[in-house]
């Protein structure tokens, strides 16, 4: 997919991908990820026009004032990037940090949504997957090389059992950057700002949005050995939502 842009309200420069005809969906990614995350989608969706945003500070987009990377704002682009398509309506495709942006979206622009898919994220974030990504989130890899990133990889992401190497790889070489000084991010490191110090009281949790998303067609992913979205917060959520909310468990990287 060709990469295209446009300018945020506050002047970013913002790159996003399409292709593909028919319902338009708006890929959002998680927070440290970009567009290339779906591109796993294109052969099985060819019936979408298939729209992928890199947020800001990640991927080709600019990297912005670490005080915006908040997800008010970067809903706020998401919209923007409807209008800048002329798009009135989209289905939106979030995972992790993109799914949180739907949920807003829902709650404050609700007529903008043809429907959401949340992609292994809830109303409520359990702490030791907060506390796992709070852990790497803008620390550059002590390593050399991208093969060198993809045989640490399975110990950085647990619960992924029966992946072979070479699906490592292609995640080190989607994730990572690789250059005379090392290892490096593709994304601003001043994203850990938006993270700040998981508290050890209660988490907040966000099931206000959630309950906003009523009347949109939704589909749960639940990755089965997720900790950041727990069997429990995803049965309640189909509670709320019986009738709108499919449901299906993954279980293994593919």
């Amino acid at each position: 997919m060709k990469l295209n842009y446009f300018e945020a309200e506050d002047g970013v420069r913002l790159a996003y991908r399409e292709t593909g005809q028919g319902l338009p969906v708006l890929a959002l990614a998680g927070l440290t990820r970009d567009s290339r995350d779906f591109d796993y989608l294109l052969q099985h969706h060819p019936q979408c026009r298939l729209i992928c945003l890199d947020s800001r500070g990640r991927g080709a987009s600019a990297w912005a004032a670490p005080q915006t990377y908040t997800l008010a704002q970067e809903a706020k682009d998401a919209l923007r990037l409807l209008d800048h398509l002329g798009l009135a309506r989209a289905a939106i495709l979030g995972t992790s940090r993109g799914g949180l942006l739907g949920m807003i979206l829902a709650s404050t622009a609700h007529k903008r949504l043809l429907g959401l898919c949340l992609n292994d994220v809830g109303p409520v974030l359990e702490r030791e997957g907060l506390l796992r990504i709070a852990n790497y989130v803008g620390v550059k890899p002590a390593v050399a090389t991208l093969k060198e990133m993809a045989l640490r990889l399975p110990q950085r992401s647990p619960g992924f059992a029966n992946v072979a190497g070479s699906r490592w790889m292609e995640e080190a070489e989607r994730h990572f950057t690789e250059g005379p000084e090392g290892v490096g991010l593709p994304y601003d490191p001043g994203l850990s700002v938006t993270l700040g110090t998981v508290p050890e009281g209660p988490l907040p949790d966000a099931w206000p949005l959630f309950d906003a998303c009523a009347g949109l067609p939704l589909a749960l992913i639940r990755g089965a050995n997720s900790d950041i979205l727990s069997a429990a917060t995803a049965t309640e959520m189909r509670r709320r939502r019986p009738v709108e909310c499919m449901s299906r468990s993954i279980r293994y990287l593919r």
